[in-house]
């Protein structure tokens, strides 16, 4: 693994369109992307190249909180997300980006996410700890195919 990057693959019974949705609507962002412990807050989203996004999380138990965000640098629905993103504390500084690339395959949908420019002070290992587990909320968000 590069220094300051994460790389991680899954494989998703769902279709690419589901899942591209679920990085663009506030309501799915919010509810996926925190990692366990944590609540998410989508303060604005404009899902368009060169459109700003900006979102928070508050640890539960504490009621800690951080905001972050930054612009969207590739769309293409289905197939692929490219966006940037600061945290407002000066102690994270820095600008790091993440590519999600979308591929269907027989069962669903193959991801690829690479997140690049991590913090020093973020160890590597705990900012994969937490995609780890917002890929699990993300696949219970996605994966149930509800009738109606």
């Amino acid at each position: 693994m590069a220094t300051n990057t994460v790389r991680l693959h899954r494989v998703l019974r769902t279709p690419p369109d589901r899942l591209y949705r679920a990085f663009v609507e506030p309501g799915a962002f919010e509810r996926w992307l925190p990692p366990f412990g944590f609540t998410g807050k989508v303060h604005s989203m404009e899902p368009v190249v060169g459109g700003a996004w900006r979102m928070s999380f508050t640890a539960f138990g504490t009621g800690h909180s951080h905001s972050f965000g930054g612009k969207y640098l590739e769309l293409v629905p289905g197939q692929r997300i490219a966006y940037d993103a600061t945290f407002d504390d000066p102690n994270l500084p820095g600008t790091m980006k993440t590519t999600v690339t979308l591929t269907p395959v027989s069962c669903g949908t193959e991801m690829s996410v690479v997140q690049e420019g991590i913090p020093d002070v973020i160890p590597v290992e705990m900012c994969y700890l937490g995609w780890q587990e917002s890929l699990v909320a993300l696949a219970q968000l996605v994966e149930p195919n509800i009738p109606g």
